[in-house]
């Protein structure tokens, strides 16, 4: 496994006046040749092939410091690779200048690595920007798209999640996988679903405890962070953040389990009716009693519990009949 070494190089802004001035001489000394190849005599040929080679040298070692010029933006990092060698990492920003020799692979393997036509002109401005194994160290956003899984219970749900993550190792981006981009993202997708076969989507009945993927996010978010961060380290990536975007039951049995879902909100409406319907009654026959209002047998207290529950519990609203005559009546 390769570990990314730091490393400095230096500030390009002390070189660039040398080359500048190296790319003024050449034709400089070409002039002066050609000024001294017409004045002098065909003997004096010397001094003008001197200064031609000097003029040839000067485009050379000016061509060569050209080279090694490169800049860095903030969270952006280059990888220095002589002759198939790594030589480390640096992260200095601004303008910078390295040994020309500093190289990545050709721009033809680039291509092929990405997958892009030669005359495709984004393909080539990838390949050069590849070409020197510049990495961006901003964080980045993986919005996975739509799966559908079954989960733990064997129901088939659609799920999804978005995942924000960085680059961390430079050296383990690039050497110990073929391309982290992609990586990142198959492992997403694996991860993703091996999430959802692990827990249920909703609670069971005598389930309430258990974590699931609708009623625990927060924790089930936690584990597909920690997941994702195992299987992405060998990749030099660091996961951030990682949240489910998208949870719903598969169109094929999204109905059933809307009617199930409705049944259960019933029950637990009804059951709730019910306490606080118990409760009302309770207490009026206690009031009743209490402050002595009407004295009732165990018959006309069971009619009454009776009539309070069908008005309490009742969907519809209840009309009263008033009775004028006796309570026995």
């Amino acid at each position: 496994m390769s570990n990314e070494r730091q490393t400095t190089v230096w500030s390009g802004w002390p070189v660039l006046p040398i080359t500048i001035a190296l790319y003024v001489l050449v034709p400089t000394f070409f002039i002066l040749s050609a000024t001294e190849a017409t004045k002098n005599t065909a003997g004096a040929s010397h001094p003008v092939m001197w200064m031609i080679w000097t003029g040839i040298g000067c485009l050379v070692l000016a061509s060569l410091l050209a080279r090694g010029f490169f800049t860095l933006q903030p969270n952006e990092a280059r990888l220095l690779i002589l002759f198939g060698r790594y030589k480390g990492t640096t992260r200095q920003v601004g303008f910078r200048w390295g040994n020309p020799f500093y190289s990545g692979a050709s721009a033809s393997t680039m291509r092929e690595r990405l997958g892009l036509n030669r005359g495709d002109t984004g393909g080539t401005q990838a390949a050069r920007r590849l070409l020197r194994y510049k990495i961006s160290l901003r964080a980045r956003t993986l919005n996975g798209e739509k799966l559908k899984v079954n989960d733990r219970a064997g129901n088939p749900i659609d799920i999804a999640a978005v995942v924000v993550w960085h680059v961390q190792d430079t050296a383990q981006a690039i050497f110990d996988v073929d391309d982290f981009e992609a990586y990142v993202g198959m492992q997403s997708e694996t991860a993703l679903r091996h999430l959802a076969t692990s827990y249920a989507y909703d609670h069971g009945e005598g389930e309430e405890t258990v974590i699931t993927l609708r009623g625990n996010v927060d924790e089930v978010s936690d584990a597909l962070k920690a997941e994702l961060g195992e299987r992405l380290t060998k990749a030099g990536v660091a996961v951030d953040e990682a949240r489910l975007t998208h949870l719903a039951y598969a169109p094929e049995i999204a109905q059933a389990m809307l009617r199930r879902q409705q049944a259960e909100a019933v029950i637990a409406a009804r059951q709730k009716i019910v306490q606080g319907a118990v409760g009302m009654v309770d207490q009026a026959l206690h009031l009743l009693s209490e402050r002595q209002v009407v004295e009732l047998d165990e018959e006309r207290k069971a009619a009454m519990v009776s009539n309070l529950m069908v008005v309490l519990c009742g969907e519809s609203q209840v009309n009263p009949i008033i009775n004028t005559g006796t309570l026995y009546q």
